[in-house]
């Protein structure tokens, strides 16, 4: 009988621990009564509470990583998969309470122990991307700090996570903790670009206003932005109106940055559950800001899936989504959930970024907590950076000149030398042509012209003084950026799935409209050039579902004569438009 009871207890005990790890990323109603009480942690080590003293910046995600943190509890086929393709670009830290019983699990798999390290301290749930640590650099590349913020769950050993891996990597803390300075905030609720651009819903200004239950000084949105600045070199801080339907109201649910000036966004049949506040927010993003490049963002669009009975959030369905993925090096992760809607979405990705290799992973059984891979997982940046920031060279018109390939490449120790390797057939091999620094830390180089309907592949490779070498996009050459030569334009294509009807107004001061008329869903570019061949601006990128008018606000433009084109797979539609005020 004693040892039935034995027995009896131990499974109470182990289903009660299970319940605790295996909590959704949204609040449940015992945590939502539990914050009225609720005092966050604070550490009982060095942490720095003041924000450093040097210019920082916050990585973005497509940087090279040193490490990708996990926390092992439930979901343990997901979280294999993970560490199966991540320990493949960089070590793999995991946070559990057994490391033999992970590594005899991911043995039995056929996972062996290289690039596998651990820590063995307590935790609460799986959900580390929202109370993890966030890579920041010091002058930009010199040197790696991790930032912490204040959990805004009542979940205290999962808000200790980010001690722990400092302790591990060695890199100093520092924490949005003490007043004046202290802040509620998550992961999955941020973006950066990199170059000091930053992206939340509103969600930050309501968990640091009047009545938050974290105990945090109220914050205005301007004393936010100044934490974020201080503490993670964010300026601008763009922050979005949250999506009705999605209950934990983090952007990594519906959008994603897939280099400085490209965002991927979800999207959603006509009028279906978020897909008026994402619109409308995109449309908040084109009128207000510009990419750190001081051009308009690229949008991407993704769909966001629907359940497996075919439901929406708005009638219930689960938050299906194909933005909640994760860069480790040349690899990307994307959550999946059916070959026959996945495979298009996973095509999005292998177009969008070329030479990656895009991997789905099954996120079924976890998503119905609210959240997928990019929730479960958080990057370190590596210690030594060779960081190349480029904006891509867009299609053009332009025959007769060469083509300027611009580029900021930064190392601690100095760049040695700098190249453009491109080519017009990536099967025959590119050629190279050197790059020159130009000014402070800016490199430039000119592919020579190509001929009009050509094709250009070209990628950046670099070698800091010490020796360091590094290429963007980093899977090349397997991977590259690119653009055409346009030699003809036709205004009627004879078989199509979609045109432009003629814009108007026609002269113009302020604004297009370009009206889009289709026969199926349809792949389309619309860009904007002038007289000279340069993109000026590109308009649309993505799948085209419904007719539709496209509104493009040209009031920044000098006046002149542009061109519009409408590009699809079965060729170019082009109209003239004048600008005159």
């Amino acid at each position: 009988m004693k040892k039935l009871y034995l027995l009896l207890s131990l499974l109470v005990i182990s289903v009660s621990l299970f319940a605790q790890r295996n909590l959704p990323i949204y609040l449940t109603p015992t945590e939502v009564a539990q914050l009225a009480n609720y005092t966050p942690p604070q550490y009982n080590r060095s942490v720095f509470t003041t924000p450093p003293n040097a210019p920082i910046r916050t990585m973005a995600e497509w940087e090279e990583v040193e490490a990708l943190t996990i926390t092992w509890t439930a979901f343990p086929a997901i979280l294999r998969e993970i560490t199966r393709h991540a320990k493949e670009e960089a070590e793999v830290i995991i946070v559990c309470s057994d490391s033999n019983s992970v590594k005899n699990y991911l043995n039995g798999y056929g996972i062996t122990n290289d690039n596998l390290s651990f820590i063995q301290k307590p935790f609460n749930t799986i959900w580390i991307r929202d109370y993890g640590q966030h890579s920041v650099y010091l002058n930009d590349v010199d040197s790696l700090i991790l930032v912490d913020w204040i959990y805004n769950r009542p979940r205290p050993s999962d808000d200790q996570i980010p001690r722990w891996v400092a302790d591990k990597t060695g890199v100093d803390l520092y924490a949005t903790t003490q007043n004046p300075t202290d802040l509620v905030n998550t992961g999955g609720n941020f973006m950066s670009d990199g170059l000091g651009t930053g992206f939340a819903s509103e969600l930050i200004l309501e968990e640091n206003d009047v009545g938050n239950p974290y105990g945090v000084s109220v914050k205005t949105n301007a004393e936010i932005d100044t934490i974020m600045k201080h503490f993670m070199g964010i300026e601008p801080f763009i922050k979005m109106p949250t999506l009705p339907y999605d209950g934990i109201h983090h952007i990594d649910m519906h959008m994603k940055l897939l280099d400085e000036e490209t965002i991927l966004v979800g999207e959603y049949p006509q009028g279906v559950a978020d897909g008026p506040q994402i619109e409308a927010n995109i449309n908040y993003i084109k009128n207000n800001y510009t990419s750190a490049f001081g051009t308009p963002y690229r949008f991407i669009r993704i769909q966001m899936p629907p359940d497996a009975q075919g439901q929406y959030p708005d009638t219930w369905g689960d938050y299906r989504t194909y933005t909640n993925s994760i860069f480790i090096n040349k690899t990307i992760l994307v959550p999946t959930y059916n070959p026959t809607i996945d495979n298009p979405a996973l095509e999005i990705y292998r177009k969008a970024l070329p030479g990656y290799k895009v991997v789905g992973i099954n996120c079924n059984s976890i998503i119905q907590l609210g959240g997928a891979l990019h929730c479960i997982t958080k990057q370190v940046g590596v210690k030594d950076p060779l960081r190349i920031v480029h904006q891509p060279y867009r299609d053009t018109i332009n025959i007769a000149g060469n083509y300027q390939i611009d580029a900021l490449i930064q190392h601690r120790s100095g760049i040695a030398n700098a190249t453009i390797y491109y080519t017009t057939d990536t099967t025959q091999g590119y050629q190279t042509v050197p790059m020159s620094l130009t000014s402070g830390d800016n490199w430039t180089a000119h592919i020579p012209a190509q001929d009009g309907g050509d094709e250009v592949f070209y990628y950046i490779a670099a070698t800091a003084n010490s020796g360091k070498q590094q290429v963007r996009p980093m899977p090349a050459p397997q991977s590259y950026w690119n653009f055409v030569i346009d030699m003809e334009v036709s205004t009627q294509p004879q078989k199509i799935n979609a045109a432009i009807g003629r814009v108007f107004p026609n002269p113009t001061s302020d604004f297009i409209n370009i009206p889009i008329f289709i026969e199926k869903p349809t792949d389309a570019t619309i860009q904007l050039f002038d007289m000279s061949g340069r993109l000026v601006q590109e308009v649309f990128n993505g799948l085209i579902n419904y007719n539709q008018n496209q509104k493009i606000d040209i009031s920044h433009l000098a006046n002149g004569i542009y061109f519009i084109n409408f590009k699809t797979e079965q060729g170019i539609q082009s109209q003239q438009i004048i600008i005159q005020r």
